[in-house]
């Protein structure tokens, strides 16, 4: 089984519309008032939307480098038609934990901290589930 390249290119486009989705309309309000930012505020939100580009590109590449890895681990393992299943567990053992201890020791209050981890987490699997069916039907 060879790298799909477009699945991989797909999947990371993907990544990009679900952030926007997410971040946006769905749980932008949270995020920002979590994160103790105001849309009122002109000058802070100029300053965001011009270092957003930069920020943007990165993410990504990251995201091209994680759904790359992740569709080698699923040749190796020869994952195919459980490669939805393989990812919800990838999420559940390692991105999960991850993001919950990045919340847990956050110094914001608990409440906060949970917002922060059940928008994060959720949108991280949201993202495996998406790659683990493209990457499983593209083939």
């Amino acid at each position: 089984m060879e790298t799909n390249y477009w699945a991989i290119l797909v999947c990371a486009v993907a990544s990009m519309v679900i952030g926007f989705v997410w971040y946006g309309p769905l749980f932008g309000r949270k995020w920002m008032e979590i994160n103790e930012l105001s849309a009122d505020d002109l000058a802070k939100r100029e300053a965001m939307q011009k270092s957003a580009g930069p920020l943007y590109g990165v993410q990504f590449l990251l995201s091209l480098l994680q759904i790359y890895i992740l569709s080698n681990l699923f040749q190796w393992t020869g994952a195919g038609d459980k490669a939805v299943w393989t990812s919800f567990f990838l999420w559940l053992g390692f991105v999960m934990p991850t993001v919950a201890g990045l919340a847990m020791w956050n110094a914001k209050p608990a409440k906060v901290r949970w917002a922060m981890f059940l928008i994060s987490s959720g949108y991280q699997l949201i993202l495996f589930l998406v790659y683990g069916t493209i990457l499983s039907v593209w083939r």
